[in-house]
């Protein structure tokens, strides 16, 4: 009876333990449900969840820095034709994208529609120097007119810049050069970003995710359109994925696409590495050089070259034409310092060194809510001047030159506090359902190992005590 007792408890037992490990074994799709559940329901862009709080406004300040192409060889440049000599000037930095998003509209078919408001306001103390500081430049005015009047037309320029005692370089104050500055005889403002302060971007429309939590945030229109109309080509008018601030929940390693107004586009970040970020693991995806590469080495690119004259029959790399959404105006985007560019583009400017570590842009996502808790959105702004027999000032130059006047670093990252509100609100959780999950799975296992070896010993111990 003894012997049996023995027996029975510790089959009992074995028995309990491989329940105990199945009940860890079953948690784990279950727990997984529950956390993919949770995150779902809370990665929704509606009233009272997590998302919509942080879609309404941006969680963390972003700052947008300057750094300026000072021309160090104005006259060399004008009376021999020499190549442009820049020495970078900066970080002038601004406070961006404090205002949250407004004329806040939901439709049925599970959009929602809103203005993002622009704006920006100095920090002295993130600065080198006051908005006053002075930096020499191409002259906007005579750059855009050069580029937008036809060749038989340039005399009107020529005695727009005798009339006006202009040059092809001007010095200007930083917050001109950015803000913009009056032109008496254009009655107009002129400046880089002179349509930027108290203005919007949008009218966007976005997926909530309430239907299907794969297609969260991205956009379905943009200014009224679902294509952008400015490429005259099906593929590089796409408006793909979302605005970068948030992708949908459980991003893997595969490319995020986003659209960015700023270079009238739609891009792809690629998988770049895992990293720590504040105790939170990211997934880090960046901008690849086939992004802004010449067609010839990316052929998907072909109809986002305008020009071939400039790009020399589209064969350069590392800069994007971005005059059809600009009004015309002869806008180059590229990376700063012409990264991943063709070396004519440094060699025609002098004084640039790209770099890869300070000049590439990047997204930090967390990804199980496919939140974007830091990034770097660095961009330069170009312009273009050239030869012509008949402007005065462009009569020594010999080539299309492809000019850097600014470059900027467009940044964010969550604080601290958020950080631990983020830990505590899904990672902890995350983490303590894992403890529990293997908690059970390994004492589940330990018992009905020790079980059953026992049970087994047990056995054969009966088995040498009874009489033949």
């Amino acid at each position: 009876m003894g012997f049996c007792n023995r027996r029975c408890g510790l089959m009992a037992g074995t028995v309990f333990g491989a329940a105990v490990a199945i009940l860890g074994g079953i948690l784990f799709p279950v727990g997984n449900n529950i956390i993919e559940g949770t995150v779902a329901k809370e990665a929704v862009i509606e009233p009272g969840t997590t998302a919509y709080d942080n879609w309404i406004s941006a969680g963390a300040i972003v700052y947008r820095q300057f750094w300026f192409f000072d021309v160090k060889n104005p006259l060399e440049v004008l009376q021999y034709g020499a190549k442009p000599v820049v020495i970078q000037k900066g970080p002038y930095t601004y406070r961006t994208r404090y205002l949250p998003k407004v004329n806040i509209t939901a439709y049925s078919n599970h959009t929602v529609s809103f203005l993002l408001p622009l704006g920006a306001i100095f920090e002295p103390s993130m600065s080198v120097g006051p908005e006053e500081d002075k930096v020499t430049s191409l002259n906007l005015v005579v750059a855009a007119a050069y580029s937008m009047l036809p060749k038989h037309k340039h005399f009107i320029l020529e005695q727009f810049i005798k009339f006006s005692n202009s040059s092809l370089f001007q010095r200007y104050m930083v917050k001109e050069l950015l803000w913009g500055y009056t032109v008496p005889i254009l009655k107009g403002t002129v400046g880089l970003f002179a349509q930027y302060n108290d203005t919007y971007d949008g009218f966007y429309n976005v997926f909530t995710g309430k239907d299907d939590i794969k297609k969260v945030a991205k956009i379905d229109l943009w200014k009224g359109q679902r294509s952008l109309q400015l490429w005259n080509n099906t593929y590089c008018d796409m408006i793909n994925g979302t605005d970068a601030s948030s992708f949908s929940p459980f991003v893997d390693k595969k490319p995020l696409y986003f659209f960015s107004s700023d270079i009238c586009r739609s891009v792809s970040a690629s998988f770049v590495d895992s990293i720590d970020l504040k105790g939170i693991e990211v997934y880090r995806f960046s901008l690849l050089p086939s992004t802004l590469a010449s067609p010839v080495d990316n052929p998907d690119n072909q109809c986002f070259c305008t020009d071939t004259v400039v790009t020399k029959n589209c064969t350069m790399a590392g800069v994007l034409d971005i005059r059809s959404c600009k009004a015309g105006i002869p806008i180059y985007i590229s990376l700063p310092h012409f990264l991943h560019g063709s070396p004519s583009l440094r060699e025609d400017v002098l004084g640039l060194s790209p770099s890869p570590e300070h000049h590439f842009t990047y997204l930090d996502v967390e990804p199980t809510t496919g939140f974007t808790l830091r990034f770097a959105k660095r961009l330069q702004v170009n312009m273009v001047y050239g030869p012509s027999n008949v402007i005065t000032v462009l009569k020594k130059v010999k080539d299309y030159t492809i000019l850097p006047l600014v470059w900027l670093n467009e940044t964010a990252m969550l604080d601290d506090e958020t950080a631990e509100m983020f830990k505590k609100k899904l990672i902890s959780r995350i983490q303590l359902l894992e403890i529990i999950q293997n908690t059970f799975l390994g004492v589940g296992l330990i018992i009905f190992g020790l079980c059953l070896v026992s049970y087994c010993v047990v056995q054969r111990q009966d088995s040498k005590s009874q009489p033949f």
